[in-house]
């Protein structure tokens, strides 16, 4: 596949890394030369605007299959979407900041008034991060979940801790619920695919998949039960802290929302019902006391600045045993978070990442979600007409993986070693990124 990204940003840069690897990328930007960081990457470079026809044309947008507009301003990425669809009918994917843009070009009332201009996907990193973030704290201390098929099939992570039952137990011989598999481990920042000798060590980050049912019971059996989440405290009243509240209090939770800007904090005791809306420093250990920060069960730090993440998450530690959810930008700051024991780390990039692939991948394998800071993968398979029925046991991976999920029409299965692979069933397997091209070429012979 041509791809064409507008500019250099972090979320240009992302895009550009993992695209790169499988297609045809060409970066369109105003800068005299791309940035040091591009350099190794496999990109073709174009200087120039992406309001620009005759860039455009110079850019062979006529022959690109896809155009990606990320730059720092919404409205040049939207008119830039608009300006190529004036050269060739490709599909366009367009990144945006505001709230009130992406409400705008989503708005489903607006159908009526379609146009060949439209821009086909409307990216809004902020969005899915508040969807992350709200389904991880949603289960008690868990520091990923996904869910699939409808809520049918689950991904939980867990780190492992002191008193955890199955420290140093190998996976072979830990009696977990029926219908839940380890797929993957994480161990000192590196993801790898267990085997049944795998023994399971302290701060382990365990990847579990299985049926909504089986994971539940395998939270309640083997991870604590008793921290159902009632209270929040969010430090951060931007876009994020704003719709995690919301959500928070249509699930009637109790949530106090800290944030420095008294304009911002007129703005949210407006529009929020329930909530408790403090003006001041997310940093301020005695503002975070008189929150009672120490008695709530979770603090959610999402500014917009990485090291006031990293330093309101360090402070909520010294007065409260909650966990602590802190949003990050840069993935090399995100490797200081996981070391000084933050809980959850999340990133709007990754966020947006997962779903950009997901309007790139062929109908036949989908990514469902990225797992470590991209090193490894759900991804959904369709098994091919004319593939041999064979069981599990007898599948030669040319890579590591596994299968964490057979389904069959309206069937979910969780495979053993005896579970017959048909043709039409729908895999959803996990494995390290670099090994997904692998597993994609077994089903397609």
């Amino acid at each position: 596949m041509k791809i064409l990204i507008y500019e250099t940003t972090d979320a240009a840069y992302m895009a550009a890394r993992y695209l790169s690897e499988k297609h045809d990328v060409t970066i369109l930007a105003e800068a005299d030369q791309l940035p040091e960081r591009f350099a190794n990457l496999d990109v073709s470079f174009v200087r120039g605007s992406g309001a620009n026809v005759t860039i455009l044309e110079q850019a062979n947008a006529a022959k690109m299959d896809l155009f990606v507009a990320c730059s720092a301003v919404d409205e040049g990425n939207i008119v830039a979407c608009w300006t190529i669809k004036r050269i060739a009918d490709i599909e366009t994917i367009c990144f945006v900041q505001k709230m009130e843009l992406y409400q705008n070009l989503n708005y489903d009332d607006q159908s009526r008034y379609q146009t060949t201009y439209d821009i086909d996907t409307v990216i809004w990193p902020e969005r899915l991060l508040t969807q992350d973030i709200f389904r991880i704290v949603s289960v008690p201390d868990a520091v990923d979940v996904e869910f699939f098929a409808s809520g049918r099939v689950k991904l939980f992570e867990y780190r492992i801790k002191e008193d955890s039952e199955i420290l140093n137990q190998r996976i072979m011989d830990c009696s977990f619920p029926r219908n839940v598999l380890i797929v993957g481990i994480t161990r000192e920042n590196n993801l790898f695919i267990p085997q049944g000798a795998t023994t399971i060590e302290l701060n382990d980050k365990v990847i579990f998949m299985g049926t909504g049912p089986a994971l539940d019971i395998l939270a309640a059996r083997f991870f604590k039960k008793d921290r159902s989440l009632k209270r929040a405290v969010v430090i951060g009243g931007g876009n994020v802290g704003f719709l995690l509240a919301q959500q928070f209090e249509e699930a009637h939770l109790h949530v106090t929302v800290i944030d420095l800007d008294r304009q911002r904090c007129t703005y949210l005791a407006e529009r929020l019902k329930n909530s408790l809306v403090l003006c001041g420093d997310g940093t301020d250990l005695e503002l975070l006391e008189n929150a009672s920060v120490e008695d709530c069960d979770t603090t959610i730090c999402v500014t917009d600045n990485d090291e006031k993440n990293l330093l309101c998450s360090l402070l909520v530690k010294q007065i409260s045993n909650c966990r602590i959810v802190a949003r990050v930008s840069n993935s090399n700051t995100a490797l200081l978070f996981d070391r000084v024991g933050i809980d959850v780390v999340v990133s709007p990039l990754e966020a947006a990442l997962k779903d950009l692939l997901n309007h790139i991948q062929s109908r036949e394998i989908d990514i469902l979600a990225l797992i470590e800071g991209g090193q490894g993968e759900v991804v959904r398979l369709t098994v091919p007409e004319n593939f041999e029925e064979t069981r599990v046991a007898d599948l030669r991976f040319e890579a590591r993986a596994i299968i964490g999920v057979v389904q069959r029409g309206r069937q979910i299965i969780i495979p053993n070693g005896e579970t017959i692979i048909k043709k039409h069933d729908q895999l959803k397997f996990f494995t390290v990124t670099a090994d997904v091209e692998a597993i994609k070429k077994m089903f397609s012979r």
